[in-house]
């Protein structure tokens, strides 16, 4: 797929990507209006409406990622059928406020790298190899018409998805992607910094908290940490502040897999699943209508048992690893 073709003669575009979006989502957005507004208007001399819909993202984001000029808000305070809405790095299900805009579209596409997209919209470009959608992004533009500004944003969202190159989903071309992106100047460095390793005082807080009440299940090959919404609130931590934990968890010796589970408000749960490579959190996600990668994964539970919901995490992990 090239982006340029796909959107050749629209005058308005919609971009957006999943809720709570992350690196990859607000990093694949915002690069692709920088880039079609450079390179329409560079190609036709005829500037296009672009609008980006994201919710809000953490402040290290905003910190990191240019482009945030086009971001519209959550969604159009009134209805407008879009030439053409580009859905990026999740399906039509987690698209939040902008579901209605994306329905009414002349013309939608969808480029995702989750192995648990159908594959909504008119063109889809879907591809599970692939380490992040801002690395299948940059495959689908012309270099010609990627600057600086573009190849960070795009950077961002491949240092998220990989741990910085960690995680098994990077390949040989994911590292040539990034040198070719590295070539354009920014601070690649401090984007690191801030983006991934960086941490708030509150964060660190909630990441020793989750740490200190973690549980180990099935001899110690599951780990599990449950946070609620009063614990929340006493640390003044907000669901943003999150992120990360269930990524800490699974570096444990021994662990296969790790469940961080939190109460966003009154009985709505969310877990972020991770393994080690022996389980496929994706698929137990997916049994609770949620989705993601083999190795990060998640979905939410709506209740008052969190300890039943593990339990059944826990049955459904034990039967991957062949534990009776």
């Amino acid at each position: 797929m090239k982006i340029l073709s796909e959107v050749l003669g629209s005058r308005t575009i919609a971009i957006s990507g999943h809720e709570k979006p992350d690196g990859d989502a607000v990093g694949a957005c915002l690069a692709l209006a920088m880039y079609l507004d450079r390179a329409m208007s560079g190609a036709t001399g005829a500037r296009p409406r672009i609008d980006v819909y994201l919710e809000n993202f953490p402040e290290s984001l905003k910190k990191n990622i240019p482009g945030q000029q086009f971001i519209r808000g959550e969604t159009a305070k009134e209805d407008i059928a879009y030439d053409a809405f580009i859905l990026l790095d999740t399906g039509k299900g987690r698209l939040g406020k902008a579901e209605r805009l994306y329905d009414l579209a002349r013309r939608r596409i969808n480029i995702d790298h989750h192995i648990s997209n159908p594959g909504d919209g008119d063109v889809a470009f879907i591809d599970p190899e692939r380490s992040s959608t801002c690395e299948l992004l940059y495959e689908t533009m012309d270099p010609s018409f990627v600057d600086r500004d573009i190849a960070q944003a795009l950077y961002v969202g491949m240092v998220t998805d990989t741990g910085v190159f960690r995680y098994s989903n990077t390949s040989g071309r994911t590292l040539q992607i990034a040198a070719l992106l590295l070539e354009h100047g920014f601070d690649f460095s401090r984007v690191v910094q801030e983006v991934f390793f960086e941490k708030t005082y509150v964060q660190q807080k909630l990441m020793g908290r989750a740490l200190s009440e973690a549980a180990l299940r099935l001899d110690g090959r599951l780990i599990t940490s449950v946070i609620d919404s009063a614990a929340m609130k006493s640390l003044g931590a907000r669901k943003e502040d999150i992120d990360g934990i269930s990524s800490e968890l699974i570096l444990t010796e021994g662990v296969d897999c790790a469940v961080f589970m939190h109460e966003q408000s009154a009985g709505f749960w969310r877990l972020s699943l991770r393994s080690g490579g022996k389980v496929d959190v994706a698929a137990i996600a997916q049994d609770f209508d949620g989705g993601g990668h083999v190795r990060a994964s998640g979905c939410s539970y709506s209740g008052a048992d969190p300890e039943g919901m593990l339990r059944m995490v826990e049955e459904k992990v034990a039967l991957q690893l062949g534990i009776v």
